[in-house]
């Protein structure tokens, strides 16, 4: 596989320096639907490799695939050809490796923030008190502390994301997994957030895609970004994001002239004809 740098010029893809050891791998993935009257062709070919310690950001055309990527990367989709790999086993059967939080937050209304935030660990038969301790000790340390018996509707939207994020993390994932998380919200909720779950992640050391449309959200929160083509999707550029992670702040980046190069060569692979 092949990326770019800033320059522009093509050199081999490789890990950050600190994050050799790969969490999660797609190989030759392909997903193809066919309900015997018409077959579309989501995904022709994804390859790609996650690294221990990094976010990996995806982007593409609209109704490129990338959902369905996503879905294949949770394990909510069986791909047609190829395979995701978790912890060296097939993400279907690697149970607790990946976790995922989605568009939209789905706090049920009726439980409380605590109550939300341990509903994985409830799937997974984890007893009541140490649930109960896991989520305490998120809820102190991400911002949330009084509001441990609020119901949802009372929590503003970001305030919300940040209860998905916590009942994610709750049963310790290897990686996560981001689809569009902040795109319900509003800009300046938007901005503080991206800044916000990136310093979760690397707090807890976990590994992340993040599949987006938003290419400053890409750029504000990723180590490396793909860049798919249009549907049936391959992979079009790879692209190492060299900007220190930690304290990258996503409302000065957009004054940083690195953060316009990476914009202006990652909107040039996108408008590229497929």
């Amino acid at each position: 596989m092949m990326t770019n740098d800033i320059a522009g010029t093509a050199t081999i893809a490789r890990a950050p320096a600190t994050a050799r050891k790969v969490v999660l791998r797609a190989d030759n993935l392909g997903v193809v639907f066919d309900d015997g009257h018409r077959r579309v062709e989501a995904i022709r070919k994804v390859d790609f490799e996650l690294y221990q310690g990094e976010t990996l950001a995806i982007v593409g055309p609209s109704g490129c695939g990338k959902s369905t990527l996503f879905n294949a990367i949770a394990g909510l989709l069986r791909p047609t050809r190829g395979h995701v790999e978790a912890a060296g086993r097939r993400v279907d059967d690697a149970t607790g490796h990946v976790g995922y939080m989605l568009q939209k937050d789905l706090l049920l209304p009726w439980r409380t923030v605590i109550d939300n935030v341990i509903l994985g660990l409830e799937v997974r038969k984890v007893p009541k008190p140490r649930a109960y301790a896991i989520a305490q000790e998120l809820i102190r340390a991400y911002g949330l502390a009084g509001f441990e018996h609020a119901k949802p509707a009372s929590l503003s939207g970001g305030m919300r994301q940040r209860v998905a994020i916590m009942r994610t993390l709750a049963f310790d994932p290897e990686v996560i997994l981001l689809d569009e998380p902040f795109s319900a919200l509003d800009f300046q909720t938007r901005l503080l957030l991206q800044a916000d779950v990136s310093r979760i992640i690397a707090e807890r050391r976990k590994s992340a895609i993040l599949v987006t449309h938003d290419i400053g959200e890409a750029i504000a929160m990723a180590d490396r970004i793909l860049v798919l083509s249009g549907r049936p999707a391959t992979v079009r550029a790879l692209h190492t994001v060299d900007l220190p992670r930690v304290g990258r702040d996503p409302v000065a980046l957009r004054t940083d002239p690195a953060f316009q190069d990476y914009f202006a060569r990652i909107w040039a692979d996108l408008e590229m004809p497929s």
